[in-house]
């Protein structure tokens, strides 16, 4: 196997340093990774060091970097205008863009919000939720992420570094999300395990804690982005989905991260044979350029000047966003497929290596949207945190760019058009450094 090795110069070093002293600290990894260009599922650093890309991005450029449909759109449309102000005046290439968008979903959608950004596509449902039902309460997920605003921020339960200070929240409720392999009630099985997160928030948080007649919306992940890449029963959202009906209340899906293709269609709830009453996304849903999407129901509408934004309907954004969409409805069973291959051949080897080494616990995901959880022994579960670390830094000593999620998780997530040949290069990459590791452990 040929591998990369990463150099890191001293230009790297100098806009590290330069960085810090102007910018305010945010999240940024530990490994010194400054992309400057790329294609499809290669990247290359300011300094010329080449990388496989099984980050997306933080899952936005699901369809590649510099992808020819999409940059061919943003060309065009930059050569007249960029800035509409659509939330005053009107605009051609937003309705496009709707329009497109709406192809895939059920016929009984058919309104849009544009925004800048995940957070903000969920900062607008969490409005519509309380203005359509005229209930003030949220419910979502230990463990989940929904953004870093402040509306967002009262749902999300990921890490504590994330809400430290920045109290009191609006009125939510966090309930345990069906984390199988630490299972909450300690149940054995991941049927029993699902079930019991749903007796949960009938015995306790809907009679305990908030009455269900005040509880505007439910916000989920298809599966957990931030929390660690978790992966409910495959029943999860059907039994939930009976729980909501009986107290009227909303089922608000953040396709965010999952959405777009990358768990083999297009709405990644789908996956569990349940539709949502509003769907918010974010970024992959502008092919690169800053986008948020908030979906209701066609009976549904806000009043004039109850909600409205400066940047939403951003001309480029909706013009690479609809290229990308056009894309998927003229080539989706052929993404289906490939998405399902690629997933196969990730998965395949990698439950492979679970078996083999003591420090991967569990391996869990569906599409190309993958988790690989460390720890120090299959036995206790001890979370494997500098490890995880260790290894992301490893990786990209060797020419592959990979993100952490959760405690002690790696997620997986590349572009949806990555080259078979790169998989099997970075799996080769991931099981040395493994290998190696599991050895030290021992």
């Amino acid at each position: 196997m040929k591998k990369n090795k990463t150099i890191i110069t001293k230009k790297i070093k100098d806009i590290i340093k330069k960085d810090k002293e102007v910018f305010l600290t945010t999240t940024r990894m530990n490994y010194p990774f400054i992309p400057e260009s790329g294609e499809n599922d290669i990247v290359r650093d300011v300094s010329g060091n080449k990388f496989i890309d099984l980050s997306s991005f933080i899952s936005v450029y699901n369809f590649g970097i510099n992808n020819t449909e999409i940059k061919r759109a943003i060309e065009k449309q930059v050569q007249k205008l960029v800035h509409p102000g659509f939330t005053d005046f009107y605009a051609e290439p937003p309705i496009k863009f709707g329009e497109a968008l709406l192809k895939f979903f059920p016929k009984k959608f058919g309104k849009l919000f544009l925004s800048n950004s995940g957070t903000e596509a969920n900062e607008a449902a969490i409005k519509f939720a309380k203005l359509f039902t005229d209930r003030s309460y949220i419910i979502s997920f230990y463990n989940s992420f929904h953004g870093r605003t402040q509306g967002s921020l009262s749902m999300t339960s990921s890490k504590i570094v994330q809400r430290e200070h920045f109290g009191p929240f609006a009125n939510s409720v966090h309930v345990p999300f069906p984390y199988c392999y630490r299972c909450p009630f300690n149940q054995n099985d991941s049927k029993s395990c699902g079930f019991a997160c749903i007796d949960y928030i009938k015995k306790y948080a809907l009679s305990k804690e908030v009455s269900g007649k005040e509880v505007a919306g439910f916000f989920v992940e298809p599966i957990q982005g931030e929390g660690g890449y978790i992966v409910p029963p495959i029943d999860y959202f059907k039994e939930l989905k009976k729980l909501l009906e009986e107290y009227g209340i909303l089922l608000i899906d953040d396709e965010i991260q999952a959405g777009i293709m990358r768990t083999g269609k297009f709405i990644a709830l789908h996956n569990f044979g349940v539709d949502a009453d509003i769907y918010t996304f974010g970024k992959s849903i502008g092919g690169g350029i800053p986008m948020g999407v908030t979906v209701v129901k066609k009976g549904m509408d806000i009043p004039a000047g109850s909600h409205a934004n400066t940047f939403g309907g951003n001309l480029l954004a909706v013009s690479a966003g609809e290229a990308m969409l056009n894309h998927i409805y003229k080539n989706k069973n052929f993404i289906e497929k490939e998405v399902k291959t690629k997933s196969e051949l990730f998965m395949t080897r990698l439950k492979e290596m679970q078996e083999k080494y003591e420090i991967i616990g569990d391996v869990r995901g569906i599409g190309l949207m993958i988790g690989i959880e460390f720890v120090k022994s299959k036995k206790t579960k001890q979370p494997a945190i500098d490890l995880r670390n260790k290894i992301l830094q490893q990786a990209f000593d060797d020419g592959l760019i990979m993100l952490g999620c959760g405690e002690s998780t790696i997620r997986l997530i590349p572009p949806i058009t990555i080259e078979k040949k790169n998989i099997e290069t970075s799996l080769d990459i991931i099981e040395e450094i493994v290998k190696a590791e599991d050895k030290n452990n021992a």
